[in-house]
């Protein structure tokens, strides 16, 4: 292993890509702890020390959000944009048929730039909507001129951060907004441990050690999760063209267990905060039913075990879903098809699509289970050990592991590279 790092910090222009990527992290972190002007941070702390839904919309922002921060967004908007134009594209013909054009794909993510904008903006005012809930006042000045002033700096704030992806992105050293989100969960981890050490205790220890083994569990059952395929053999027929004979030989279809990604639990997260939210507007309704209503609605997804079981029950089902939009077996058999390639045992068309489908059914259902229980992970150790200041959330702990796996086979393969042009 020390070789290999030897090896990459010898080849010039690798290590030059890798120090301007940390320099641009190093920017990152910097710029989340520059505060907008008015504002009370420790009233802030407190606030989002309170409130377990703004906890979480601070996870991906790196802690921006709660030091109410110029990149207070993060890159949240971008990725919300992201997926609906993910979504776009699988449902108006035009997107799709624009997605596989020459230049469409460059089009597709101009568009998505674009609809950043707007989404940081309105994002921006909901969170200070929220803001005004506070029981102690955090923004001095409500005025309007004051609030669009502040709007126009969380958003450049956003646009700032999508910049920076993007030149990271460029040096081929991993995902630049993977990196960000990356980056900004790896900056709870010294603040969680300095909170462990402070209320350290002698009968914290098993629990402790204990929780070391779940995390040590949990990071190989991540890799073990994210890396695992079950390879479909595939035979060509044997074509005879002139004197010469083409095909007979055999190869691999791979289907992941985890065809979704952290897609299904970014769904279910936006779905659960999205109720809470729009209750905290309704909080300062005039009538009684409406307030009362949005009361008992923060009251319930406040309940762990509700909060939990809707949870995972929703990471599941868009699991299945997601894998429905990006799967498509009866696309697959028809260019197994026209290949000349088949499955031993399985006849071509559509006996080879059901044979994909009901296989893609039974793996998808392990992929699922494993999200869901990762998703769910911080409230079964919060609630039998006890140690919430201890938990890093299962969603964070994927990000992290896929992150640094994918960060880790680019650089491999820049040195691949290298090493063959040599």
């Amino acid at each position: 292993m020390w070789q290999k790092i030897l090896q990459i910090w010898r080849t010039k222009d690798l290590r030059k890509k890798i120090l301007f990527v940390l320099g641009m992290l190093v920017v990152f972190r910097i710029a989340a702890h520059i505060p907008v002007p008015g504002v009370n941070v420790e009233n802030l702390k407190e606030f989002f020390g309170s409130n377990q839904i703004l906890g979480l919309m601070n996870l991906f922002s790196g802690g921006g959000m709660s030091n109410f921060s110029i990149i207070m967004m993060g890159v949240a908007p971008y990725i919300t944009a992201s997926i609906i134009f993910q979504l776009l594209t699988m449902i108006i013909p035009k997107l799709e048929d624009l997605s596989k054009a020459p230049g469409g794909r460059e089009k597709i993510n101009k568009y998505t730039r674009l609809a950043t904008v707007p989404l940081a903006f309105l994002q921006g005012y909901g969170m200070l909507a929220i803001l005004r809930q506070s029981p102690k006042p955090i923004i001095d000045d409500f005025s309007f001129w004051n609030v669009i002033a502040i709007l126009i700096t969380v958003t450049a704030g956003t646009i700032f951060l999508m910049w920076i992806g993007e030149l990271i992105t460029e040096k081929k050293i991993g995902n630049g907004i993977s990196l960000l989100i990356f980056a900004g969960i790896i900056t709870r981890v010294p603040e969680i441990l300095q909170e462990v050490a402070i209320n350290f205790s002698r009968e914290q220890l098993i629990q402790i050690l204990v929780f070391g083994v779940i995390a040590l569990i949990t990071i190989v059952g991540v890799v073990f999760i994210t890396e695992g395929q079950r390879n479909i053999p595939v035979s060509y027929a044997k074509r005879v063209r002139g004197m010469k004979m083409y095909g007979g030989m055999n190869t691999h279809l791979p289907l992941r267990v985890n065809q979704a990604g952290v897609i299904p639990i970014i769904f279910a997260i936006s779905i659960i905060l999205f109720p809470p939210m729009v209750s905290q507007f309704l909080l300062r309704a005039e009538t009684a039913w409406v307030k009362g209503l949005a009361e008992g609605i923060i009251n319930i997804f406040n309940n762990q075990l509700f909060y939990g079981v809707l949870y995972f029950l929703l990471v599941f089902g868009f699991t299945y879903f997601y894998t429905a939009v990006v799967f498509h077996p009866y696309q697959i058999a028809e260019n197994l098809q026209k290949q000349g390639a088949f499955i031993p045992g399985i006849r071509p068309g559509n006996h080879t699509a059901d044979y994909l489908q009901h296989t893609i059914s039974k793996i998808t259902l392990t992929g699922a289970l494993f999200l869901a229980l990762i998703a769910v992970l911080p409230l079964l150790l919060q609630n039998t050990m006890g140690m919430s200041s201890m938990v890093i959330g299962g969603t964070s702990i994927l990000i992290v592991v896929s992150v640094v796996i994918e960060l880790i086979k680019q650089v491999e393969s820049q040195m691949a590279m290298r090493e063959y042009d040599v």
